[in-house]
């Protein structure tokens, strides 16, 4: 047996063997080591040009900004995995961000009340949009293009002749996420409870797949993996709460549960299959049995509802709500992190960190040029070409499946 296909009894590849598999996810796009390996590098430039990109403090910050267009992106991620889109999701939020100011301060509601009204938004919105792609089979680029400039004029129209609103620093909702962070002795409980909880998947995982007789990682490779995870984690906290630093803020955990939570549905609910089974292809899933309406709906519904809320985490960040939240540029920037993360165009590809990944890439690429005093047209170009060449390794990618 060659080198390529030679297995250990736990149904692994070895040595060449396991190197080349590796290469091959690499190339098949199923890994985002790639991606990791740029922002690392990116990174690295950033920090030896101006060594202030890296203090604990710049970092801090470089989340709280990422937590509300990475919630975004998230939602971006599912729309593009059954091979939809939606433009409108900066105009949505920043209805959503209206509607929670008009409520909260205008008509005197609960903060919680207006949230959740928001979100309702959110919700209706993505009914409509999944109704208008699967009844009527109108392509998500013309209605979501459509829905940009409708909700950009019903954001208007609630903001009022204002156009802007402050919300109250005295409120929790503000104070929450300004100023809101972890307790060191939370977060490491919560990087002890992850690593354990990782632990205890892979355990399981791999029992059940010795029982079907199938490939499973071996107990090395659990151990390695959970070891890996567990300093990794614990470095991320550690240097975060570094000195004066204040370490994770309550929107930047919220946005790492949703990312845990949406990547556990992708990965280990039929609906997660399903998900990719219509963005693969949409007229075998169909053939399959596949609940192909009622899957892109819900995936409208889950980018819409992400979206409203990445605009009450914007919102509460800012402090207020007016005619520029959501701007031109929000749409654009979660869209190019789910592609730059990895998730491809063409539906099918993608995970729920490919949202992480790529927020965290454009958001690092501006922040470091903003610390170089770097204009704002240059921050476009370079983002711009960030985006260009993942589009490009996107289609090379999908051209090398296809053969």
């Amino acid at each position: 047996m060659s080198a390529q296909t030679s297995t250990t009894g736990s149904g692994l590849p070895t040595g060449g063997a396991l190197s080349g598999a590796v290469w091959q996810r690499v190339r098949g796009g199923s890994s985002l080591l790639p991606i990791v390996a740029a922002l690392v590098a990116i990174w690295l430039i950033l920090g030896a040009v101006n060594p202030a990109f890296l203090a604990p403090e710049n970092l801090v910050n470089l989340t709280l900004q990422s937590a509300p267009v990475g919630v975004i992106a998230l939602g971006v991620v599912l729309v593009l995995l059954v091979g939809q889109i939606d433009l409108s999701v900066g105009s949505l939020s920043g209805l959503a961000a209206a509607v929670v100011a008009v409520g909260s301060v205008t008509l005197g509601w609960p903060v919680a009340l207006a949230i959740a009204a928001a979100l309702a938004c959110g919700a209706v919105v993505g009914l409509g949009y999944g109704a208008l792609s699967t009844r009527l089979g109108l392509p998500s680029f013309v209605f979501t293009l459509a829905g940009l400039l409708f909700l950009a004029g019903v954001q208007l129209r609630v903001l009022g002749p204002l156009g802007s609103i402050n919300l109250p620093f005295e409120s929790w909702f503000v104070r929450s996420v300004q100023q809101g962070f972890l307790p060191a002795g939370v977060a490491w409980a919560v990087v002890g409870v992850t690593v354990a909880a990782s632990a205890g998947i892979q355990v399981v995982a791999r029992a059940r797949r010795r029982r079907a007789d199938l490939a499973c990682a071996s107990v090395p490779q659990i151990i390695v993996r959970t070891v890996v995870l567990a300093v990794v984690l614990s470095a991320i906290v550690a240097y975060l709460y570094l000195g004066s630093a204040r370490g994770i803020g309550w929107s930047v955990a919220l946005f790492a549960a949703l990312v845990v939570i949406t990547d556990v549905l992708l990965r280990r609910t039929r609906w997660g299959r399903s998900v990719r089974a219509v963005g693969g292809d949409r007229r075998a899933a169909m053939l399959a049995g596949v609940p192909v309406r009622r899957t892109v709906v819900l995936c409208f519904v889950a980018c819409s509802t992400l979206a409203a809320l990445g605009g009450v985490l914007a919102a509460g960040r800012l402090g207020a709500a007016n005619q520029g939240t959501g701007g031109a540029d929000t749409y654009l920037v979660a869209i190019a992190a789910a592609v730059i993360g990895g998730t491809s165009l063409f539906g099918g590809r993608g995970s729920a960190w490919s949202a992480v990944l790529g927020v965290l890439v454009i958001q690092s690429i501006a922040n470091g040029l903003t610390l170089m005093n770097v204009d704002q047209a240059a921050r476009y170009m370079v983002t711009g070409a960030v985006l260009l060449l993942a589009i490009i390794i996107d289609m090379l990618m999908r051209k090398r499946r296809e053969a």
